[in-house]
């Protein structure tokens, strides 16, 4: 049972195309959710402002990306 616990920790999961970008999606939202909570100051506000904040974390690091892609297709 270790064994089996242990080799999730040490061997790599392959992640490709889409997978890569959906692992963006939890990370994006816990971060936005804690700022959110840290900087608001009544609770109710949280989600929406968490929401709101999440959906633009999300399309500007698309945005960076695609840009930066673009760059690199123009520089090769």
């Amino acid at each position: 049972m270790i064994a089996v616990v242990g080799a999730i920790f040490t061997s790599s999961i392959q992640l490709v195309g889409v997978q890569r970008l959906l692992l963006m999606l939890p990370l994006c939202l816990s971060i936005a959710v804690i700022y959110k909570t840290v900087r608001t100051d009544q609770v109710s506000e949280v989600p929406k402002a968490a929401l709101v904040l999440w959906v633009t974390i999300v399309v500007g690091m698309c945005a960076v990306g695609g840009g930066l892609w673009l760059l690199f297709q123009l520089m090769v």
